[in-house]
């Protein structure tokens, strides 16, 4: 491992709409099934040293204990103090109806005494085991419900009343969940998670989402290439060699990712990749300060756009269902 610098000062910074700031980018701790709990500790605790603030967690990756000992480990050692730092989590799918005893579970294991943001992560309590295929099936899997997803959300605000998370969001959800859950909020969503990157950029949702306040955080920014085997299809286009993106890397001798990272930066959406290595994941840091695209470089990503979704998240289907696109209500309507 290299000697740290810390580029802390130099990021970016985004607004809630209360107010409250939020590093416009962070480090997702995603391992796939391709890197230990323990790798990806190790790496979040080199990026907290290079200067990342924002930690983008969940219950089913199976590290947040991992990840716990070294964020307490970085306040012992003075690096970091908690008031810096912005960690979220995610309530799975198989704890809808216990969100509190989810989110504590979560605190514990983080060893924080509140979640900066806590995310329902996907907007059905749809389980699957982590690992499966990407035919894996749950018999009790059904599809989205206004009123299952409400009970869930009113759990999420009652966290907030608890001061057991100071700002709730949500996840992989589409215009017309929206539209129908919006209004029944008392707390808003500070922050929506999508997929975005170059090669689906989501302009529909993002600007839907831009336009009521809420700040869109993008996973997948360089197209996720460790994604899980059952989410690949051999129709996916990879970001890292797009035209545009590959003729703007050549004009700021960048590695490709890094111009995806630029580009989201640019765009307005918090991205949040994901790498254990060193070099990595302090070039995707500094993509978030250094040398930006020129409008009209923007203006060519933004043509460049595939529509290519990469999570397709195929394992939530109920039975009946027989098509991934069901989850993403294709024709305006919640399916």
């Amino acid at each position: 491992m290299g000697e740290y610098v810390d580029y802390s000062a130099s990021v970016p910074v985004r607004r809630l709409a209360d107010g409250t700031p939020i590093p416009a980018i962070g480090i997702g701790t995603f391992g796939s099934d391709k890197y230990s709990p323990e790798q990806i500790a190790e790496a979040v605790y080199g990026a907290v040293k290079s200067g990342y603030r924002l930690i983008d967690c969940a219950s089913v990756y199976q590290d947040e204990d991992r990840i716990g000992e070294v964020l307490h480990r970085l306040m012992e050692e003075g690096v970091v103090r908690r008031e810096e730092l912005f960690v979220t989590s995610k309530v799975w799918n198989d704890q809808h109806r216990e969100v509190e005893k989810a989110c504590r579970k979560s605190l514990a294991d983080l060893r924080l005494d509140a979640i900066d943001l806590y995310f329902v992560h996907w907007p059905f309590p749809n389980y699957h085991a982590p690992h499966c295929d990407g035919d894996s099936r749950n018999p009790d899997s059904r599809p989205f419900s206004v009123e299952e997803f409400m009970d869930t959300w009113r759990q999420c605000e009652a966290l907030v009343d608890a001061g057991l998370a100071k700002h709730i969001a949500m996840s992989n959800m589409t215009i017309p969940k929206l539209e129908a859950v919006l209004p029944l909020c008392r707390i808003q969503p500070a922050a929506i998670e999508m997929e975005l990157h170059p090669s689906f950029q989501q302009r529909e949702l993002f600007d839907y989402v831009v336009s009521r306040g809420i700040q869109p955080i993008g996973f997948c920014p360089i197209g996720s290439p460790s994604r899980p085997e059952r989410d690949r299809t051999a129709e996916d286009v990879a970001d890292v060699e797009l035209p545009s993106i590959r003729r703007a890397a050549q004009a700021h001798q960048d590695h490709p990712a890094v111009t995806c990272l630029k580009w989201a930066v640019q765009n307005g959406q918090i991205p949040i990749p994901f790498s254990v290595k060193q070099p990595q994941y302090v070039a995707n840091l500094k993509a978030s300060f250094e040398d930006p695209l020129t409008e009209e470089e923007m203006a060519e990503i933004a043509a460049d756009d595939r529509g290519c979704r990469l999570v397709k998240g195929q394992v939530f289907l109920w039975p009946g269902a027989t098509d991934w696109e069901a989850l993403w209500d294709p024709d305006g309507v919640i399916v």
